[in-house]
């Protein structure tokens, strides 16, 4: 479930989604002087509140997003923060994108659809990117298991993939996790018969 206050945080999604459902409750509301702040009037004098201005001066947005140039959602201490920060090095947030998936590379995109020739060419020309991490730490034996292709699967084995690497940084779950999570058994039997362990993610 996902709760939010629709000017802050766009839509509910700070962060992609991995899954097939999520439930969505709107909530509404308006903090004391919130109003104010918006239209730039405070009740001493006219101008905006301090904060506001500088967070404006700096390209952050009003005063919901000046948070230490961190988006609001973002609890401050955070393994979030850690990793919003060495996403974003110059303290600049990236523009708005389709959060669909969080897949950042064609190999991501070609493993999660099942296209073993447009793979295996991304590959070829840059083998690195069999381990590429996308947004949240998965990387394209992850989709690869998850959309059950096992060729896709035995590609990425082939190119250096590590059978028990976990999405999330570390935190999330296996390819084999993913495979039995999604019903692909003999998919997960192939996976089992390499040396693959299931490990879910950590709640």
């Amino acid at each position: 479930m996902v709760l939010y206050e629709s000017h802050s945080v766009v839509h509910g999604r700070p962060f992609p989604l991995k899954g097939r459902f999520y439930a969505n409750v709107f909530i509404h509301f308006e903090p004391n002087g919130h109003s104010l702040r918006h239209e730039a009037r405070v009740e001493s004098g006219g101008d905006v509140a301090e904060k506001y201005r500088r967070a404006v001066e700096r390209g952050a947005g009003g005063h919901e997003a000046d948070h230490d140039g961190m988006p609001s959602y973002i609890v401050a201490g955070s393994p979030e923060e850690t990793k919003w920060k060495r996403e974003h090095a110059d303290g600049r947030r990236s523009k708005m994108n389709s959060f669909a998936t969080g897949s950042t590379s064609l190999a991501h995109r070609a493993a999660q659809g099942g296209d073993v020739d447009t793979l295996k060419d991304v590959l070829d020309k840059d083998g690195e990117l069999v381990h590429a991490k996308d947004k949240n730490g998965w990387e394209p034996l992850h989709e690869g298991a998850r959309g059950g292709h096992k060729e896709v699967v035995e590609l990425l084995l082939a190119k250096g993939a590590s059978i028990n690497e976990r999405t999330n940084f570390g935190d999330g779950g296996t390819a084999l996790y993913y495979a039995q999570e999604e019903g692909h058994s003999s998919l997960a039997d192939f996976l089992e018969s390499l040396g693959a362990i299931a490990i879910g993610p950590e709640l």
